[in-house]
């Protein structure tokens, strides 16, 4: 497959990148990512990703716009609070690449449906804002061998890591957090508070590392660095990163 002329104009930045050139870019056109979460999370994180040429965009979100998520999730205006956040971040894309094929599921993710609508997907993104679904989630991707990067945000700290517990010897969500958190309540943004930027931050990170895992066989991006957490930490601010290995007795993953 080769890059029609206005598109090679485009994405010209990326083309001449060594590390990712012509094939890494048709390989991004040819992708199909889901994005679980349009929010604080997966605002930024789909402005770069279809900033990036991701051929096909699924988003996934039950929530509506609130005046309070204005101040971090920046795809949305005044005008969109009482939308659905899927719609209307999938109006977003249309207005901003017209050749992205974008599709929006108003929809809650849990358990008894994860494995449908994640089918199909090249890797899922997940920037949801609890624990039941976030576990949801990795155990389909496990089940159905699709890469999930994943990303957690609050006050000045982000999680970042990509995870890929169906492959041989690699470790999946559930490995880090066990069975102990398969519910819905956690820590909010309403209750704790979030630095908007900080966002911005976790979101673009997790877009990059989207990224990694997509180009993977076709540029020399690096490696996809699976198992790899990284700790965003916005207030010192500092950077670290810590490795997550397989649980033998995970079952969501120790099988695979």
């Amino acid at each position: 497959m080769s890059l029609a002329p206005e598109r090679l104009d485009r994405f010209a930045r990326h083309i001449v990148l060594p590390e990712l050139g012509g094939a890494g870019q048709v390989a991004l056109s040819q992708a199909h990512v889901i994005l679980i979460g349009c929010g604080g999370i997966g605002s930024p994180a789909l402005q770069y990703l279809a900033g990036a040429g991701v051929g096909q965009l699924t988003l996934i979100d039950s929530d509506e716009v609130d005046l309070t998520n204005l101040q971090r999730q920046t795809i949305f205006t005044e005008g969109d609070v009482g939308r659905a956040k899927a719609a209307a971040a999938a109006d977003w894309v249309g207005r901003f690449d017209g050749a992205i094929t974008v599709r929006a599921m108003s929809a809650r993710l849990g358990s008894a449906n994860a494995d449908q609508l994640l089918a199909g997907a090249n890797l899922v993104l997940d920037g949801c804002d609890n624990f039941a679904t976030r576990l949801a989630v990795s155990d389909a991707c496990v089940q159905l061998g699709i890469p999930l990067t994943s990303a957690a945000l609050g006050r000045f700290q982000g999680q970042v890591a990509n995870f890929a517990g169906h492959l041989e010897g690699q470790s999946c969500y559930r490995c880090f957090v066990g069975d102990a958190f398969d519910a819905e309540d956690c820590d909010t943004c309403a209750a704790d508070g979030v630095l908007g930027a900080m966002a911005g931050w976790v979101g673009t990170f997790a877009a990059m590392h989207a990224v990694r895992v997509l180009v993977q066989g076709q540029a020399a991006l690096g490696d996809p660095q699976w198992g790899k957490l990284h700790l965003l930490d916005g207030f010192t601010p500092e950077l670290r990163t810590m490795r997550i290995v397989k649980d033998p007795e995970c079952r969501a993953c120790s099988a695979a």
